[in-house]
């Protein structure tokens, strides 16, 4: 049996970043992931948006995280030569009765620490993008997109650099709480097991998270939250973009509406929708359309028949299911259930890739009081 300092399981952006984070403070670090290659579920089935910190309760881990990890991302892409732009982001009210919403979401983002939105006028803002039809909007700046896969490389880069090894095709088979470590078992593509005993263990396994830990033994079943699943469904716009920032709607229950991303060249796709699913499933119903091109002529009301085109889908792993306030991440570390040094990252939707970098410094935080 092999003993190393950390395992983490799963290499989504956040586990690679955590990956990151503890092999350059000094950790001997192993990571675990199933798939053949890194980043290939919610990393990869996203927006790809910067954000700003916006619509989070103030003080909660999804404010603190995505504000801090904003600025760390976009310092980290200028350092790493990471292909991305602050493009900026619209939320628009699409009728007069909506703009109390734009005021309520500047409220609690001043309250969160961002402090740079700026109100505009009917005029003001269809000026800024010609195509946008709206009663007002709020511009924020800081809103940017970045191309996920080249900084997903990039942290798998600096974690090797550090020490740190990959082991993909590998699948957490079960884990053990044993005195002062964990024993980790694994699965190899052949089907042939692996012991790893660790120091610490960080499950960020993503749509996986509540299976892993409800793998470990000796770790209490009670204090693993159910996990909702909600599809979002994103379609593509063929050509070049009618619009320069990004346009949000006023959010909606268990989304931030059907809204406009561009990527980096220069193309608008559109989602996610919020569909609530019993099992992951990555299909995108060209029947849904409808209700896209419904949504998105409340701003813009030039959008073609049959212009849309299927995309493709993510699954959000979520704590709060329909009806039901918007949940907090839940990133649970040893004070929090007192079995060892086990970090458990539940609920990691969006901001989660904004996020990333300062979600990895909180992890080392946890573990270092310990380690």
């Amino acid at each position: 049996m092999q003993t190393i300092d950390c395992v983490v399981a799963g290499a989504g952006v956040v586990g690679l970043a955590v990956a990151r984070a503890l092999a350059v403070s000094g950790r001997e670090v192993v990571v675990i992931e199933q798939a053949d290659a890194i980043g290939t579920v919610t990393s990869s089935r996203n927006s790809e948006v910067i954000h700003a910190g916006l619509y989070y309760a103030p003080g909660s881990l999804k404010a603190r995280l995505c504000v801090e990890g904003r600025r760390l991302l976009y310092a980290y892409c200028a350092e790493h030569d990471i292909a991305h732009a602050r493009t900026g982001k619209l939320i628009v009210a699409s009728e007069p009765g909506q703009t109390e919403g734009l005021r309520k979401i500047a409220a609690n983002a001043q309250s969160c620490g961002v402090d740079n939105l700026q109100f505009l006028t009917q005029s003001e803002a269809e000026s800024l993008e010609p195509a946008l039809t709206c009663a007002g909007a709020l511009l924020s700046p800081s809103t940017g997109i970045v191309d996920s896969h080249a900084l997903m490389l990039s942290l798998r880069g600096d974690a090797e650099a550090a020490g740190a090894s990959f082991a993909l095709l590998t699948s957490f088979a079960g884990a053990a709480i044993e005195g002062d470590g964990i024993r980790i078992d694994t699965r190899d593509a052949n089907g042939e097991t692996f012991a790893l005993e660790a120091g610490a263990f960080i499950n960020a396994a993503g749509l996986d998270a509540q299976a892993v830990a409800g793998s470990i033994a000796g770790f209490p079943q009670g204090l693993i939250p159910r996990q909702w699943l909600a599809r979002g469904n994103y379609f593509s716009l063929p050509g070049r973009s009618p619009f320069s920032r990004l346009i949000y709607p006023v959010p909606v229950e268990g989304g931030l509406g059907v809204h406009l991303t561009l990527d980096l060249g220069g193309s608008a796709r559109f989602g996610p929708d919020v569909e609530w699913v019993d099992h992951v499933d990555y299909t995108v119903d060209p029947d849904r359309s409808a209700v896209f091109y419904e949504a998105i002529r409340s701003y813009w009301p030039g959008l073609a028949d049959g212009a849309l085109q299927p995309a493709y889908a993510g699954v959000r792993p979520k704590l709060s299911g329909p009806g039901q306030p918007a949940a907090d991440f839940m990133i649970q570390g040893p004070a929090d259930h007192g079995r060892g040094c086990i970090v458990n990252l539940f609920g990691i939707e969006s901001p989660g890739l904004t996020a990333s970098l300062a979600i990895a410094e909180h992890v080392v935080e946890l573990l270092y009081t310990q380690l």
